[in-house]
């Protein structure tokens, strides 16, 4: 059966997001694994436990829904699921993940990311951030928003130097390890983030820092 998956590749030179691929497993796998990672990103039962690091046999099965949500964006126009693998492009190394989490019926799209922990502090989120906003806007979203459990400082810096407005936090809105915790949100609007300033720190070329 031929691949029904759209082709859609995102890059600024320095990054490049595209859709995962199965032989991603082993990487995606190894990255669930870390605490960071693990604290801020993937399932968590309802007194905040996450569920075990993924194996690759798990890592492939959750590549193979990626696609299936790319199949459905190609029918139907609305990126809800989809994923992309971050690439360093200049060395083609994977870093990380951004993708579609929810897209509502009036058109607000909530998307995520993270970053391996050997490719941290390069920018690496903050471009992924910026390429797949622009993208998001470009297939119609009327509102871009994240949510960040606070405490979560690396990922507010990413949002800010990305260009999102911070409009408040939801008190007590998540819970880790039987803990609650407040919940920060960002945003961004089409026609801000047009006219938004770039950020020197985001738009400078860095050295690859991963490796």
């Amino acid at each position: 059966m031929p691949d029904e998956r759209p082709v859609v590749t995102l890059s600024d030179g320095l990054i490049t997001l595209r859709p995962w691929s199965r032989d991603d497993a082993r990487f995606m796998a190894e990255a669930s694994a870390d605490p960071a990672i693990r604290r801020y990103n993937g399932s968590h039962d309802r007194v905040g436990h996450p569920t075990p690091p993924l194996s690759t046999a798990d890592a492939e099965a959750v590549i193979d829904q990626f696609a299936l949500s790319w199949r459905a964006f190609a029918a139907t126009g609305t990126p809800s699921g989809v994923a992309f693998a971050i690439l360093d492009t200049r060395c083609g190394e994977l870093v990380g993940c951004c993708g579609v989490d929810d897209w509502s019926e009036e058109d607000v799209a909530q998307f995520g990311y993270w970053i391996a922990p050997n490719a941290r502090g390069c920018g690496h989120a903050t471009r992924a951030a910026i390429l797949l906003t622009g993208w998001l806007f470009d297939v119609g979203a009327a509102r871009v928003f994240l949510t960040i459990v606070a405490g979560n400082e690396g990922s507010v810096t990413v949002a800010r130097r990305a260009g999102f407005v911070y409009e408040g936090t939801m008190r007590a809105h998540s819970v880790w390890q039987g803990k609650r915790c407040d919940v920060m949100w960002f945003a961004a609007l089409p026609l801000e983030w047009a006219m938004r300033r770039p950020d020197e720190e985001t738009t400078r070329d860095k050295a690859p820092c991963h490796q």
